[in-house]
C-alpha cells in the first residue's frame, strides 16, 4: 500500500473520528462528556462549554475534511501537526484537573500523537513535490 493511501486513510478515519466526536458533544453533552476523562460535571452554566468543544471539534474535523478533499495535501499535513496541538491541549486539561490519567493519554494523547505522525507522513509523501523546482514557463517566440 503507498504512502499517499495510508496517509489518506489515517486522515480520513481522523476527520470522521473528530466529527463524529464533535457532534455528540454539541448534541448530547451530558452523555457524551464522561468520556472526556475529567472528574465532575461542569456546575452551573458551565455545560455550555462542552458545547464549544464540540463546536470546536467539528470545525477541526472541516478544515482537514476541506484540505483532503481539494487536494492541498502538504498544507493537510501542517495542519495536522497543528491540531494535534487542541488534543494535547485536552490531554492536559484532564491531567491538571485530576481527570482519568488513562483518558487522558489512551484517549487525548494517543489521537494527538498519532494526528503528529499522520501530519510528518503526510510532510515526508509531499516532500518530493515541494521540493522540486519549478518548470519554467516557456517563453513567446
Amino acid at each position: 500500500m503507498s504512502l499517499k493511501k495510508i496517509n489518506t486513510i489515517l486522515a480520513a478515519a481522523f476527520i470522521l473520528f473528530i466529527l463524529w466526536f464533535g457532534t455528540e458533544f454539541i448534541l448530547s453533552p451530558e452523555t457524551t462528556a464522561p468520556g472526556f476523562g475529567l472528574p465532575s460535571w461542569p456546575s452551573g452554566d458551565g455545560g455550555g462549554f462542552l458545547i464549544v468543544k464540540g463546536i470546536r471539534d467539528v470545525v477541526l474535523a472541516l478544515v482537514l475534511g476541506i484540505l483532503l478533499v481539494t487536494g492541498h495535501r502538504r498544507a493537510l499535513g501542517w495542519v495536522l501537526l497543528v491540531e494535534a496541538l487542541a488534543a494535547y491541549g485536552d490531554m492536559a486539561t484532564v491531567l491538571a484537573h485530576h481527570g482519568s490519567v488513562a483518558t487522558a493519554l489512551g484517549v487525548h494523547g494517543l489521537t494527538a500523537t498519532l494526528m503528529v505522525v499522520n501530519g510528518l507522513l503526510m510532510m515526508r509523501e509531499t516532500r518530493e513535490v515541494a521540493a522540486a523546482p519549478a518548470t519554467p514557463a516557456p517563453q513567446p517566440a
